[in-house]
């Protein structure tokens, strides 16, 4: 009985989720009418884009606190320090520079708040983050719509609205995009491959699969299995969860900041958004759950999922000749990865 319990686990969550995921990529890219060329060029850019996002979520679940929605306030800090830096108009090495120290510092004070939160939560942290999330965004509205121009004083006028009030709806990153994009950058063909911004996605990748081997890795193993028995072992539970709640925070800013330098603009208000569902769906496709996920199932799950995510809004517009519809795809698969992951956990469960 045991070992069957473990091939229906392994069945069901590493193999179903991805099959289905390249099963579906597969025929809606049949009907989309891409070239092959195109849809691997747009996985590669959107590899780099969230690759870090999406690894930012690997630590909170083998912590056992499931899938941290709460990644969106790790976005919003990024967005904020660049906001910041940008109203004094510090371009160059020196602006980039502060806008990494002051996504980290901000990142880092936001993951130590949520960390405190969650330990007063135990058990309902996935909820909760998504409750954290929506009034992280209604101080970010408000700081950034209102404040600007008001208690926080305006440097650059080029950002602000004419009324002398709030941040323009878009921003114009032209002086950090693709500051790093393209190093080491060759072509196969019509293939473009940026080696130094995927070996840096692998590279976080490596650093995260070595912390969970190290001691700090084992005892955030041994929180996830089960708080009662990592106390008795000595554990401070409620400190390895606050830590790791900082690192997926600031993991998550480091990603955005990556995603937004590659886009080269972002809308101030907006560019956030579905941050976190996106890249908790991307871990899902990849064969993760809300209780086991590893390294593999991020690098997988971004693959598949942005595969499907590309090619889903002209297969739907070509099928149903409704542009309108064929972006609605893009909405139906986000939430649907999550839906359908959701479900094949819970089955599994009641086994």
């Amino acid at each position: 009985m045991k070992i069957n319990a473990q091939a229906y686990k392994f069945f069901n969550i590493e193999i179903v989720v991805p099959i289905v995921f390249l099963l579906l990529s597969f025929g809606a890219w049949q009907f989309s009418g891409l070239s092959g060329a195109f849809v691997l060029n747009q996985v590669i850019i959107r590899f780099i884009r969230d690759g870090i996002l999406v690894l930012s979520l690997v630590i909170p679940v083998v912590a056992g606190m499931g899938l941290n929605f709460a990644v969106i306030v790790g976005a919003m800090c990024t967005q904020a320090a660049l906001l910041f830096v940008i109203n004094y108009q510090m371009a160059g090495v020196a602006g980039i520079l502060l806008v990494i120290f002051l996504s980290i510092l901000f990142s880092l004070l936001a993951g130590l708040a949520i960390g405190f939160v969650l330990n007063r939560v135990k058990g309902k942290e996935m909820i909760v983050t998504i409750i954290i999330g929506f009034l992280a965004n209604s101080i970010y509205q408000l700081v950034f719509l209102v404040g600007f121009g008001t208690f926080i004083p305006v440097i650059n006028e080029e950002i602000i609205l004419s009324r002398g009030v709030g941040v323009r709806n878009a921003v114009d990153l032209s002086m950090y995009r693709n500051t790093i994009d393209k190093l080491w950058l060759f072509k196969i063909g019509e293939i473009e491959v940026p080696l130094f911004m995927i070996l840096m996605v692998l590279l976080f990748a490596g650093l995260i699969y070595y912390l969970l081997n190290t001691r700090f890795g084992q005892e955030i193993k041994a929180v996830g299995s089960s708080h009662e028995k990592a106390e008795i072992a000595g554990i401070n539970v409620d400190l390895i969860r606050i830590k790791v709640l900082i690192l997926s925070t600031v993991l998550a800013a480091l990603g955005q900041l990556v995603f937004l330098q590659n886009i080269g603009m972002f809308d101030v208000y907006t560019a956030h958004m579905n941050a976190d569902v996106i890249s908790c769906a991307a871990l899902l496709a990849g064969g993760a759950s809300i209780k086991s996920a590893k390294i593999r199932h991020a690098l997988i799950g971004i693959f598949l999922f942005h595969t499907l995510f590309i090619v889903s809004p002209q297969a739907g517009q070509n099928l149903f000749h409704n542009a309108a519809l064929g972006e609605y795809f893009r909405s139906f698969v986000a939430y649907g990865t999550i839906a359908f992951a959701l479900i094949i956990n819970i089955k599994h469960e009641d086994k």
